[in-house]
């Protein structure tokens, strides 16, 4: 295993009828900026129990926030704060509502040129104004951790950023607020939370045997839990292991002491800054060209993957790792996530060219676990994925 350090001090206030314990998460004589998406806080009743539960609070709405969180939009909301002198922000809705929360955050108070240096040239973070979050939405993992990602519509560039200072103070997960989300978010939010897991996990041997355990136990939730909530997301219990998985899935805890990749993620931010395709299904069309095109590096830990998650018991290392693939991609098809590019585009012609001079023009030269692909290979990658 290797060092590591862990810090996370996210208070979590999980399950049905919390949201009355809200106005005691926030210092007295704030005012508050709730920050959130379209209007599905209105319909599942979550708008309505804020503002009750806020009622001695002085609270100023934003909404628009996109699924993909927009830097422009984002800009937006850092005025109104500076406008109204707001002291404390309150992210209502899923991951992408609470990443952009964490950019406005730092944005407002940033020291410099341009907030989107925090992102484009990865300037430090060094203040930011405190705020919660409500989480409606299980995906992302962005309630329990201090990173988020920032699409620019006028660029078609997609960054992530991260910083201590922007963890939440609390977070509120709410289940039963999930009940009434579509389908389609419902898948999203497993592959989401699947991938998240597989970044950290599906590298090399690290002899990091219960971290191992704690990755694949999220990874057998999903599986077992996810098709669940796809099906029915008004299944309480099936929604409550499916954000709990997805939190935990990228809190901090299953990365300690172990590589991680992260090139699945990098490849597919791209997809999205380019064509709009939803984060979770960027990540299914790429992986299994990544695991396929990194088999050599990866094989030992997909045969792991197979034989733990998906209960091959059969064949060779090789086979193994290999049928773990096909088990994955026909658990994200199973969902309705089309694995494939040209599923979600006609205009695919190229992408690969494209992002192996983005990447290399902004010198990204080395990537993965080992550190080993190049912008040559990212194009492979990609090309395979068409």
């Amino acid at each position: 295993m290797n060092n590591f350090e862990f810090f996370n001090p996210v208070k979590i206030i999980f399950g049905k009828d919390q949201l009355a314990k809200l106005a005691v998460q926030i210092p007295a004589n704030k005012k508050v900026l709730m920050i959130y998406g379209g209007g599905s806080i209105f319909k599942n009743g979550v708008h309505t129990a804020i503002k009750d539960a806020l009622k001695n609070f002085d609270v100023v709405e934003f909404s628009g926030i996109e699924p993909n969180p927009r830097y422009e939009t984002a800009m937006k909301a850092v005025e109104l704060i500076k406008a109204e002198k707001i002291d404390f922000l309150l992210a209502v809705g899923g991951g992408s509502v609470i990443d952009a929360t964490k950019f406005i955050a730092a944005a407002v108070l940033f020291n410099g040129n341009d907030p989107w240096e925090i992102l484009s040239k990865r300037k430090p973070v060094k203040a930011a104004i405190p705020f919660g979050a409500v989480l409606t939405l299980p995906a992302t993992g962005s309630e329990m951790n201090s990173g988020g990602v920032i699409t620019r519509e006028a660029t078609h560039e997609k960054f992530a950023f991260s910083s201590p200072l922007t963890f939440p103070v609390f977070s509120f997960l709410l289940p039963d607020a999930a009940s009434s989300l579509p389908k389609r978010q419902v898948a999203n939010g497993v592959v989401d939370a699947f991938m998240h897991t597989m970044e950290q996990y599906m590298t090399y041997p690290a002899n990091a045997p219960l971290q191992d355990r704690f990755a694949e136990s999220i990874l057998q939730t999903l599986v077992e839990e996810g098709p669940k909530a796809y099906a029915n997301p008004a299944d309480y219990e099936a929604m409550s292991n499916l954000m709990w998985s997805a939190t935990m899935a990228l809190n901090g805890l299953i990365g300690c002491g172990v590589p991680q990749d992260w090139a699945v993620h990098m490849m597919g931010h791209e997809l999205t800054a380019k064509f709009g395709i939803d984060h979770a299904r960027t990540l299914a069309i790429i992986a299994p060209s990544h695991y396929k095109y990194s088999f050599e590096n990866k094989k030992e830990k997909l045969a792991q993957f197979g034989e733990r998650v998906w209960g091959i018991t059969s064949g060779t290392l090789d086979e193994k790792a290999h049928t773990a693939i096909e088990k994955m991609e026909a658990f994200f098809q199973s969902l309705g996530v089309d694995t494939k590019l040209s599923k979600y585009t006609e205009e695919y012609k190229g992408t690969a060219q494209d992002i192996s001079k983005r990447f290399t023009d902004r010198g990204w030269e080395k990537l993965g676990e080992r550190q080993s692909l190049k912008p040559s290979d990212v194009e492979k990658i990609v090309e395979m994925s068409y």
